[in-house]
């Protein structure tokens, strides 16, 4: 068996055989979600990430694939995301994911780094593979999903006295991306476990340029910020459809700065952009967000809100 290291950005054919490594895996382990469409595969593997250098690996006969994010931010150029090592299901326990890994492993000692870290469903053949290679559990997630459809069943957006409620299709406005990254500081106090990624200090350069491989790849964004008369942004959640085209959405970020906590205002912006959502995407069914188990404040939010636990998941982290 050989692995191949991949052009960035791979060739028609080599993104064909990754798509249908990650369809494959996906009907087998994940037979309740929507698989990855070519789209969202696609512009993931052919435009490079924000914060990092991507070094891609395939295995002969499209057995496999495995995808690293080596970050180049001074604050973390210790250490790595492992974005995908997945095995076509007919070829597991053939020795393929070890032989992936290992490419991985020497390219993380090649470059210096001290650590690695990946997301892991749990109960599946993912965490016994990542244990097995020593990763341990830095950080329980769930993913929760919310039905869209259910229009009838969604609670009407709240008034928020002293705020309004703002959205941005695309980009941040220019005259509002500054507030929006000083709201994302507020961040640095959500739940991160013995992660040992460093969370960088957000302008609105670095929002910008998140936002845009966003669309660079193919998907939308929208995002929903609480802002006061002043022009604080005081809260804000974002949407992704990684495709446009797809069933299922992603909520990102949702942040409510400390001192405008107590008003609400988390679950305004949710319900706006759920509100949002379904008019402008009539194929979308689901939108779908991880929250840390510990935050318990954000979970309350989302359960009140109609997103109900869909799937455990972790940050795992392996120490080299």
């Amino acid at each position: 068996m050989t692995i191949r290291a991949l052009p960035v950005p791979p060739t028609d054919t080599q993104v064909d055989d990754w798509w249908a490594v990650l369809v494959a895996a996906s009907a087998a382990d994940l037979p309740q979600l929507p698989a990855p469409s070519r789209l969202e595969v696609a512009g993931r593997l052919c435009v490079a990430p924000a914060r990092g250098h991507a070094v891609l690996w395939a295995a002969d006969e499209a057995q496999g694939v495995a995808g690293l994010l080596l970050f180049t931010d001074e604050a973390n150029s210790h250490t790595a995301f492992l974005d995908v090592l997945t095995v076509r299901p007919d070829a597991r326990r053939r020795g393929v994911g070890t032989a992936l890994w290992q490419r991985v492993r020497d390219e993380l000692l090649a470059q210096g780094r001290t650590s690695v870290a990946a997301m892991v469903d749990l109960g599946g053949p993912g965490q016994a593979f990542a244990e097995s290679l020593g990763f341990e559990n830095v950080l329980p997630l769930a993913w929760y999903a919310q039905d869209v459809t259910r229009q009838q069943d969604r609670p009407a957006v709240p008034a928020t006295p002293g705020y309004e409620l703002h959205a941005w299709h695309g980009l941040v406005p220019d005259d509002r991306a500054a507030a929006v990254a000083r709201a994302h500081g507020a961040m640095e106090d959500a739940p991160m476990g013995d992660v040992d990624e460093r969370i960088e200090t957000w302008t609105a350069e670095r929002l910008h340029a998140a936002h845009r491989l966003i669309l660079d790849r193919g998907g939308e964004l929208t995002t929903v910020a609480a802002v006061t008369g002043s022009g604080e942004v005081a809260a804000y959640t974002e949407l992704v459809l990684p495709d446009p085209a797809g069933a299922r959405a992603l909520q990102y970020d949702t942040v409510v700065v400390p001192a405008h906590r107590g008003h609400g205002l988390g679950r305004a912006v949710k319900l706006r952009m759920t509100e949002l959502a379904a008019h402008r995407y009539p194929a979308l069914r689901q939108i779908a967000t991880t929250v840390a188990d510990e935050n318990t404040p954000m979970r309350a939010v989302n359960e009140a809100l109609g997103y109900r636990h869909e799937r455990d998941t972790a940050y795992y982290q392996l120490k080299l």
